[in-house]
Order: structure tokens, then sequence, then C-alpha cells
């Protein structure tokens, strides 16, 4: 049950984009598109999945007992920015449309404050449970997903609707993006951790 929990307060209640202003960037630069959302998503939730694990076993079995647990920080980017080659790699031999399409925002992964943010609770919240890190990186990274797909969808239909011309582009973005904060809004207090 705490697992259920776990995840559905990561994405729902607490997500990331939604309620906590994280990842933000690749939010509005990589929504134009369904597609597109969906790749960054899938692979924002291996890059948080992998490095969800990973950095739980060199907190707890590397930093802690060697006292060196002020190195997180930089131990955490290196750890994305590895998991992020390997993405990167795997996307250009396999979906190098996919690749082209993200652009610029595939190795933004490495520095995106959602990814860099879930390990950080990671270890506020759960340092004694790999799987609830897991979970709970897992769950933030759908509820990321969830967000950017939503958001591209809208953002395409908005392509076709007579918005007026002061509104066009990132305004109508914007004012979409805190209505659906709003909407989000709504799951506060469902679940506290």
């Amino acid at each position: 049950m705490e697992v259920v929990l776990v995840f559905v307060s990561a994405a729902l209640v607490n997500n990331f984009v939604l309620s906590r202003s994280l990842g933000i960037c690749p939010f509005i630069g990589v929504s134009k598109r369904l597609d597109t959302s969906l790749g960054m998503g899938l692979a924002v939730t291996l890059v948080m999945a992998f490095a969800s694990a990973i950095t739980h076993i060199v907190y707890n079995g590397i930093l802690v007992p060697l006292g060196l647990e002020f190195l997180h920080i930089i131990a955490f980017v290196l750890i994305t920015a590895c998991l992020v080659q390997v993405v990167e790699m795997y996307l250009k031999k396999n979906a190098p449309n996919l690749y082209k399409a993200l652009g610029i925002f595939l190795p933004l992964i490495t520095t995106n404050c959602a990814v860099l943010g879930a390990l950080l609770l990671n270890i506020e919240l759960f340092s004694g449970s790999i799987v609830l890190a897991m979970v709970h990186a897992v769950g933030a990274a759908a509820g990321f997903t969830l967000a950017l797909v939503l958001f591209s969808g809208i953002r395409e239909r908005l392509n076709y609707s007579p918005v007026p011309k002061l509104f066009e582009g990132v305004p109508i973005a914007m004012i979409v993006a805190g209505l659906m904060s709003i909407a989000f809004l709504g799951f506060t207090g469902m679940i506290n951790l």
C-alpha cells in the first residue's frame, strides 16, 4: 500500500512540474508535439529510475560510510550525465527522428532540476529503502510525462484555435500551464509524505 501512495503522491499530488515548478524548461520547450513530449517523458523516466537506484547505492554505500555526504550533488549530477549519454546514444542509433526532435533538450536532462530534485528528495525521504526511492522516482517521472503529454495535447489544439494575436505562442502556453497547475492543486492534501 505504501508503494502505491508514494507513486500517486509523486505523480499527482506533488507533481514536479505543476506543483513544485521543477523541469519547466523541457515542459515549455518540448511540449509543442505529442510524440516529442512522450519521447522526452520516456527518456526522463529511464534516466530518473536508473539514476535513483544508482545514486541510492552510491550515497548509502560509498558516500555515507566514508563521511563524504557533502559530495552528493556532484556525484548525482555525474551519474545522471552518464545515464543521459547512454540514453542519447541509444536514441541516436535506434530512434533518429526522436533524437532530432528532442534536440538540445535531451542532453539538458543532465541538469534538469526535476531529475536532481527527485534524487535529492529520495535521499531525504527514502534513504532507508531503495524500493521506495525508485517508486518515487518513477512516479515523479510519470507525473512529468503526464504533464508534458497533457500540455502538448492542449498546445496542438491551440494551433488550430482562434487565439488573439497578443496571446499567440508563449503567452497562451503560460496561461494554459497556469490553469493546469491550478487543476493539479485539487490533489493537494490528498496524500502527505
